[in-house]
Formats: structure tokens, C-alpha cells, sequence
């Protein structure tokens, strides 16, 4: 019998077989004899059929395997609480690179701007889809517009600020907010000597027209610089407006409906956070002071008490009288009465007698 060729065989093949995931070992992955070379994965219709795999629906069901809208697919991409927190620093110094006029980035760059390590911004960028170009690294302008968008950046939101004191001023004033896409659209207090005031080019609006002024500047962010006892019916009021994101500045647990994200700053409690740090460190400072008192003093106990078992340095114990200065004359040598003889004749006169 001879052998197929490899069309007769895809198109009439010798026995029924059913297709499995391929990367499987077993009798499955062998090719059968005759048959053609290549992935066993179905590539057209005749072999969808002879395998039992299955087919997208066709007709009204088609709609279904559509591409995915970018709302869907930003619905269906989980990315964790933590690595949100980190993208707006990454976004700080990506601008930061832009402006100096960086083109691209590596990992590691960009863990040192923001303080955490290579891997960690290896894997917060790839819930964007950015994975970067092994050696090059990120590309900053397309990755300042991915962090962006991710970020919900590429779009102006609608803020209003609750509570015109110093914090209130000094925020309507603070330009980096509308360069991060955050149009302050309208300023509320409830003082009377502050209502009717101009503050950054917008006129302070009572707090009783939060839900008029809100509505009508569709505003959906909105900030809290009020005082701890006005805070939760600033709150209760702007969400019955329709805000449904809160940044809040007043020291106190504020009471939201799970549908409205709530954000707290409260400037003491990072103050003792700050505190608490600075007492570790005098901490540390005083225990290696002390330290440092206690080696140099067993430094000095040691010396004195090598100094006790030293023998003192006397006379006697030096081995004797002290050694005679030298004597040219040699009298220094001689006891009392004793005559001086050289032994040379050539000292003595004549006659024998010594000169």
C-alpha cells in the first residue's frame, strides 16, 4: 500500500483522532505515518470538523467574540491597590526625565525616582502592558501616556474646594493642579466675611449652593480643608449632589457610601509619624554614644591596670649603680691614693725615673 500524499492525508485521513492541547507528550504529538509535518493545533474548517473542535457562533451570537471596548478592557484589567499608590510617583518622575529631556528609561532609573526596587516597577508597568525593550529600556513619552491614561489623566475632572481658610486658599492657588488635569471649577465656605470673595479668579459660593453649583459644573471631585466638626455634613451634602470621589484634609473618620472613593490626608498624624522616626534616631544615637563611653572607659581601666603590674623603675632594680661617664685620664677608674701607671717605658726620664 502506498504512502499518502500530505493532502490526501488532511483531507481524508486514515483514522478519527481528537485534537488536545499541544505541548502534551504522548501518542498524541506523534505524527502518524504518511502524515504531514506541523502543529496538530486545526488550522481550517475540514480540520475543525475531523478534530471536534469547537467554532465561534456565527450570526447574532458573533457579537459576542468582538474585540472589547477600552472601557471593558480597563473594567476587566485588576490592578492592585499598591501599585496604583506607586504609578502617580512614577508619573512625577517620568515628567521629571521628559523635561530634562530623557527620551528613554530603564527599570532601574526609575526605582531609584520613585524608591522602590527595579522589580518591583518591572511588574507595576506590566498591568499597563509595558514591558519595555531589553537594553533600552522604557520609552518615557509613551509610558508618561500609558501611566496617564491608566491614571484617568488624559481627561479634565471637575473640583470643587470646601472650606476657603489658609489650606483652602493655598490649594485653590497650587497651579500643579491643573496641569494633572484637575480643573478647580468651584470654591464653597460658610464663613460670611469669606462668601463673596474672589480666590484664584472664582467667587466663594456658600456651602447651602453645593448642590446647585455642583450640578451645574458637573463636579466629581470635591476637597474638604473644613474644620473636624463641619466635615461629615460637608460630606453627607456633596454626595447628595452627585460627588463621588472626597479628598479630605479635617482630621476626622469621615461616613461615605461604598459607591464614593474616599481619600484622607491628615497633615498631623504624618507629623507623628515623622516624630516617631526622629525619636528612633536620637535613640540610636544615644545607645551608640554610650557605647562609645563604655569602650573608651574599659580602655582606660585597661591601661591602669597594666600600669599596676609594671615593676618600678629604681636603681636596685635596674641592676646596680648607674654606669661611670667616661674618664680620658682614667682617674675616675682608680681608688683613692692609688698611682697612676702606663707600664711604658717611653713615660720614663732618664735614670729610670718616671716623667
Amino acid at each position: 500500500m502506498g504512502t499518502r500524499s500530505a493532502s490526501s492525508w488532511s483531507t481524508r485521513p486514515r483514522s478519527r483522532r481528537r485534537w488536545t492541547r499541544p505541548g502534551r507528550l504522548g501518542s498524541d504529538r506523534r505524527r502518524r505515518r504518511g502524515g504531514p509535518r506541523g502543529s496538530s493545533v486545526p488550522r481550517c474548517t475540514a480540520t475543525t470538523r475531523l478534530y471536534d473542535c469547537e467554532q465561534p457562533p456565527a450570526g447574532g451570537d458573533a457579537a459576542q467574540h468582538e474585540r472589547p471596548t477600552a472601557s471593558e478592557r480597563l473594567l476587566n484589567r485588576a490592578i492592585p491597590e499598591a501599585t496604583v499608590q506607586r504609578l502617580p510617583v512614577y508619573l512625577r518622575g517620568l515628567v521629571e526625565l521628559a523635561e530634562r529631556g530623557e527620551h528613554t528609561v530603564s527599570s532601574e532609573a526609575l526605582a531609584a525616582a520613585a524608591g522602590v526596587n527595579s522589580a518591583k516597577v518591572r511588574k507595576d508597568l506590566s498591568y499597563l502592558g509595558s514591558y519595555g525593550t531589553r537594553g533600552v529600556g522604557y520609552d518615557v513619552e509613551y509610558l508618561i501616556h500609558q501611566v496617564s491614561r491608566e491614571l484617568g489623566l488624559t481627561q479634565d475632572w471637575a473640583t470643587c474646594i470646601v472650606g476657603i481658610g489658609n489650606l483652602g486658599v493655598a490649594l485653590a492657588n497650587y497651579r500643579g493642579f491643573v496641569q494633572r488635569g484637575f480643573r478647580i471649577s468651584a470654591l464653597f465656605d460658610s464663613a460670611p466675611e469669606v462668601v463673596g470673595t474672589t480666590v484664584a479668579g472664582l467667587d466663594v459660593h456658600p456651602v447651602d449652593e453645593i448642590d446647585r453649583v455642583v450640578k451645574e459644573e458637573r463636579i466629581s471631585i470635591g476637597v474638604l480643608a473644613v474644620p473636624a466638626a463641619e466635615a461629615q455634613p460637608v460630606t453627607d451634602a456633596l454626595v447628595a449632589a452627585g460627588v463621588s470621589s472626597i479628598l479630605n484634609f479635617a482630621p476626622v473618620v469621615l461616613q461615605v457610601p461604598d459607591e464614593v472613593s474616599l481619600r484622607k490626608v491628615d497633615l498631623s498624624i504624618e507629623l507623628q509619624i515623622l516624630s516617631f522616626y526622629e525619636q528612633r534616631r536620637a535613640a540610636e544615637e544615644s545607645v551608640r554614644a554610650g557605647a562609645a563611653r563604655e569602650a573608651l572607659e574599659r580602655a582606660h581601666q585597661a591601661a591602669d591596670d597594666l600600669s599596676r603590674t609594671l615593676p618600678e623603675n629604681s636603681d636596685d632594680e635596674a641592676g646596680g649603680a648607674p654606669e661611670a661617664a667616661y674618664d680620658p685620664s682614667g682617674e675616675a677608674s682608680r681608688g683613692p691614693g692609688v698611682a697612676h701607671d702606663h707600664g711604658d717605658e717611653a713615660f720614663r726620664g732618664p735614670g729610670g725615673t718616671t716623667t
